[in-house]
This record gives structure tokens, C-alpha cells and sequence, in this order.
């Protein structure tokens, strides 16, 4: 099944166009009485999206969610790079939710046991089907080495198959970060990629073709981009792009 691919002329359209999206999945839940689970993505492009999440005002809307991450730097949550503090700052903190709502992974902790510990967490606390969790709702962004959540190109952990969490490293800094698998990602009900700035574009290029069809491709180049090994198994694929992201198609 081919992605939702859309393109839009702003930044700001784009994130105000997930905020309806979210609006409308929490007025109509396919279970009024179960958690919503998402996971958030860090980046420039999500921040802009939180900020528009942040006006909802209506408590009973974020009642039953309940917020996770995709990824995060091993860094303390009041540190200026945490994902966690970016999604605090821009809308957490400003909107009406308990404390248990959210589930931040604890980058200040040893990384070896705090990706047990989330694995956990994540087990604790979601549906799980085919042995695997199932986030109702995952946010991606993706970098400009293809890259997404922090699963980087070459990486042992775009290769795992039986954790649901990974310490991962950044191939150019070294810095240890704690990301969702591959097969935690692809079990979602509903993935969406945020990805705008030109200096995207020539990644987007080579996933997609000039029709914008969706590639699979399995011994050429774009299987070492992680974004390309996003294929939920039976979930919705949607793929958000401004203009400067989409300009090579």
C-alpha cells in the first residue's frame, strides 16, 4: 500500500494540518475507553507542530493520552538537545495532563539499564500484537543522511529484530542515545514522517520515485537509509513534506 504523501506550500500549514489530524483522532477513537499512545519525534519541524498542539485547550481531549518517545539523547531532561525538554517546553507544559501521561525515556540514566527499563515501560503500558507493541501513533522525522529516530545508516541497531529499544550511537559525535527498533516502528497503527528544508531533498529523491510512489528496495542504496525500511506491516503511512524537502520529485 502506497503512503499518504503530501506536500505542502509552508511549515506552518503542515503543522497545522497534524494538529487536525490529532484533533479528529481523539474525537472519534476507534476505543473511547483505552490510552491513546504516541510517540514524539524530536527536531525543528516537531517543535513547530507542538506549538500548534499546545492550543488545544480541550482537557478532555488529552485525557486519555499518553505520551512516549521515539528516540532521545543521553543527556538530563532539563538539557538543551533532550527531546523530551523540546516537547516539554513547546506544548507539555502548557497543556493539561498527569504526570503518569508522560513516559520520558531517561537519558540522565545509564543507558543500559534505561533501555530496559523503557522496553518495559513501553511493554507495561501498550497493546501488543505480533509479539510486538503497538503505538496507536508514531511522529518521524528523518535526517539528512536518511536517518530517523536515531537509527543512523549502518548502524547495528537498524538490524535489530527482537528488542524493542536500542542504545544507539551517532556515527560523527559518538553520542549514545536510547531509540525504538524498526520492528516497533513498522507495528504501529499510524506513522508520520515531518520532513521539510532542502537539505532533505536529495534523500526524498531516492526514496521516492518522480510519481511519488512509494520504492522497496532491498540491495541497492536505499536500504542503508532507515527511512526507507519504514514500511508499517498493516498500519497507515503518511509522508509530510514541504516544498523545499520535495523539490527534487
Amino acid at each position: 500500500m502506497n503512503p499518504d504523501f503530501r506536500i505542502f506550500n509552508h511549515i506552518q500549514t503542515l503543522a497545522e494540518t497534524v494538529k487536525h489530524d490529532l484533533i479528529s483522532v481523539l474525537r472519534n477513537p476507534t476505543s473511547p475507553t483505552q490510552a491513546f499512545n504516541i510517540a514524539l519525534a524530536g527536531g525543528s519541524t516537531p517543535r513547530t507542530i507542538y506549538e500548534q498542539w499546545a492550543m488545544i485547550q480541550d482537557d478532555s481531549l488529552w485525557s486519555k493520552v499518553h505520551f512516549f518517545w521515539g528516540d532521545e539523547r543521553c543527556v538530563p531532561p532539563d538539557h538543551d538537545e533532550s527531546n523530551y525538554k523540546m516537547a516539554y517546553d513547546s506544548f507539555l507544559s502548557r497543556i493539561d495532563v498527569e504526570e503518569d501521561q508522560i513516559h520520558r525515556i531517561h537519558g540522565e540514566e545509564n543507558p543500559e539499564a534505561e533501555v530496559q527499563r523503557y522496553a518495559h515501560e513501553i511493554k507495561s503500558h501498550l497493546q501488543i500484537s505480533n509479539n510486538t507493541p503497538k503505538f496507536d501513533w508514531i511522529l518521524l522525522g528523518m535526517g539528512t543522511d536518511g536517518h530517523t529516530a536515531s537509527l543512523f545508516p549502518n548502524s547495528p541497531a537498524v538490524k535489530e529484530q527482537q528488542l524493542y529499544c536500542v542504545i544507539a550511537q551517532h556515527p560523527q559525535t559518538g553520542q549514545k542515545r536510547i531509540s525504538l527498533t524498526l520492528p516497533v516502528i513498522n507495528n504501529a497503527k499510524k506513522i508520520t514522517f515531518l520532513v521539510t528544508g532542502e537539505d532533505k531533498a536529495q534523500i526524498i529523491s531516492e526514496i521516492f520515485s518522480h510519481t511519488g510512489e512509494f520504492t522497496v528496495a532491498k540491495k541497492n542504496k536505499l536500504s542503508n537509509y532507515p527511512a526507507a525500511q519504514v514500511k508499517p506491516q498493516s498500519g497507515i503511512l503518511q509522508w509530510y513534506l514541504d516544498e523545499a524537502a520535495s523539490s527534487l520529485l
